[in-house]
């Protein structure tokens, strides 16, 4: 399978992964609609990519907006969810369960309400694909809320596949990679977070929006694959 002259929707498309995605999508020759909640910075990052590519200002949070956006664009091929946000790390002793439920609702109701909202758009036979986290599976201090928010989307891929088939739902969960998400902590503590996975991991390196981007295309090009999430992280579940 290709993605040539399929539409693919990627919404969180504006930098970092789901940036990354819409660039591989276009070179794969699809039409593209990225959509992301900062529409100047999307059509910044657009601006480049040829008449295929479009870019539409969205808040994935507000169901009434992603009607109205799906209803606009007609029908979808594929969708990639890469929205995601900050809260919700930390040790759980002292874990702000508020900054806790921020971290959902930046993250794992907009995923779902997009994903929903979609299926009246979404030909049988395409594919919904998440972003989440290997915080998922991973039993790392300090990583209970992001696994939390994370696993909760993983937990609905396989029943999602088999309710929604013959479209496939699959996600993919990446490890530590060097994106903007980063960009919270001060420089020096994500050099040393950056500097202890590559010591670490079987890959020796951290990891880049290409690798994931890279995961992202094979689940919309592969037509076998439902139900199945993806490890992108280096091996970091390993360890």
């Amino acid at each position: 399978m290709n993605l040539e002259r399929q539409t693919v929707v990627v919404i969180g498309g504006s930098s970092g992964v789901g940036l990354e995605v819409v660039r591989r999508a276009a070179r794969a020759g699809a039409r593209v609609i990225a959509a992301a909640r900062d529409g100047k910075k999307l059509n910044g990052e657009l601006a480049e990519m040829g008449s295929d590519v479009r870019g539409a200002e969205l808040n994935a949070g507000d169901r009434a907006a992603l009607d109205a956006f799906y209803s606009e664009i007609g029908p979808v091929d594929h969708l990639v969810l890469t929205l995601s946000g900050g809260e919700g790390a930390g040790p759980f002793k002292s874990l702000d369960l508020n900054a806790l439920r921020s971290g959902f609702e930046a993250k794992f109701w907009p995923q779902l309400h997009a994903a929903q909202a979609s299926l009246a758009s979404l030909r049988p036979g395409g594919s919904i694909t998440f972003v989440t986290a290997v915080s998922a599976r991973i039993a790392r201090p300090g990583t209970a809320g992001l696994g939390a928010i994370n696993g909760a989307l993983e937990a609905m891929v396989g029943t999602l596949a088999r309710e929604l088939a013959p479209s496939r739902v699959n996600a993919v969960s990446p490890g530590v990679i060097d994106t903007a998400w980063w960009n919270r902590l001060p420089a020096e503590a994500r050099a040393e977070v950056f500097d202890e996975q590559a010591r670490t991991l079987p890959v020796g390196r951290v990891g880049r929006a290409e690798d994931v981007g890279h995961a992202v295309q094979f689940l919309m090009e592969n037509g076998f694959v439902t139900g199945t999430v993806v490890e992108c992280d280096g091996g970091l579940h390993l360890l």
